[in-house]
């Protein structure tokens, strides 16, 4: 197979060994493969893969066809069209994943959508649902609402009857943001003002703080999943202790296959079926050959865009 290869912290279109589905592990092959900050990581040589997942070949979401089954792999069949968020691996012609990460894919979605649905929507949910228990009426402030974790994260707010406040850049993409749900599209500086908040996603890192601390509500919840714009920063616990405050974080990808499968299986419950009558889509900026994944990686990198990136197999 061909493959986006690191080599020296810059991307390649290059051969790569066929890799073989093992006990309870499905071949597929891929036709689309969302672009993620994770990835830029790796090959930049920060983020590495974690045991298990190909060191070179970068790639956290796919989707595509079912075209081979490991031993004891029963849950889907050869032809079916399927969706993942594995730990690497995903920037290929083909990929092995467990067949309990797999999602199938609504007809409701093109390649382009489903490539870039897994990975951005299985975070959204999990941080907001499985972490900090984002309910019907309560005040969300979702940070940096214009990417593709931000964009889902605003829909599957909306969709539980939070109250959604977006932060956003860029003005132009104000409306469409709030055409995804949210109620209110702000500018990053003026988010705090436009609080309290239940809860704070937090998507972009140190530059949002210590006025996260500032708008949250009394015994509100602050999630940590991105943190692009810097890891590290100062606040007072004093603050946090007098709003009774919690901060969690959390990754995904690096989770063991338990976990993995625990958040696929709340995606099938609670999102797809959504997915499925239309209620819930996936924005794609623009969308690239596989073969030209490097030039996908620059845009990705040159920010300001609403949605995803994604790469598009031949």
């Amino acid at each position: 197979m061909r493959a986006v290869t690191i080599r020296d912290k810059a991307i390649h279109w290059a051969e790569a060994p066929d890799p073989v589905p093992g006990t309870g592990e499905v071949l597929v092959r891929v036709r689309a493969a969302g672009i993620n900050a994770a990835d830029r990581l790796q090959v930049m040589g920060f983020y590495p893969a974690p045991p298990g997942s190909p060191a070179d070949i970068p790639g956290l979401e796919l989707a595509g066809e079912v075209v081979g089954l490991g031993p004891g792999a029963t849950a889907f069949a050869e032809g079916d069209r399927v969706m993942a968020v594995v730990g690497g691996g995903g920037m290929a012609e083909l990929a092995v994943v467990h067949e309990r990460h797999l999602l199938p894919v609504p007809e409701s979605l093109s390649w382009e959508q489903a490539g870039g649905f897994a990975e951005t929507f299985t975070t959204a949910h999990d941080a907001l649902f499985s972490q900090v228990g984002l309910s019907m009426g309560e005040r969300v402030c979702i940070h940096g609402a214009a990417g593709g974790v931000g964009t889902a994260a605003v829909q599957l707010a909306a969709a539980a009857g939070a109250q959604v406040t977006a932060t956003v850049r860029n003005p132009e993409h104000h409306d469409t943001v709030a055409s995804l749900g949210a109620q209110r599209v702000v500018l990053p500086e003026d988010f705090v003002d436009a609080g309290p908040y239940d809860v704070i996603l937090e998507l972009v890192g140190a530059p949002n703080w210590p006025g996260n601390i500032t708008a949250l509500a009394t015994w509100g919840r602050i999630m940590v999943i991105g943190v692009g714009a810097g890891p590290k920063t100062e606040l007072s616990l004093v603050d946090l202790m007098q709003k009774r405050g919690t901060i969690r974080a959390s990754t995904l990808r690096s989770r063991p296959l338990e976990e993995k499968a625990d958040a696929a299986q709340a995606m099938i419950r609670h999102v797809l079926p959504h997915v499925e009558t239309g209620a819930l889509t996936v924005p794609v900026e623009a969308t690239f050959p596989m073969a030209d994944a490097e030039a996908a990686f620059d845009r990705f990198a040159e920010g300001g865009k609403l949605g995803k990136i994604v790469l598009l197999a031949s």
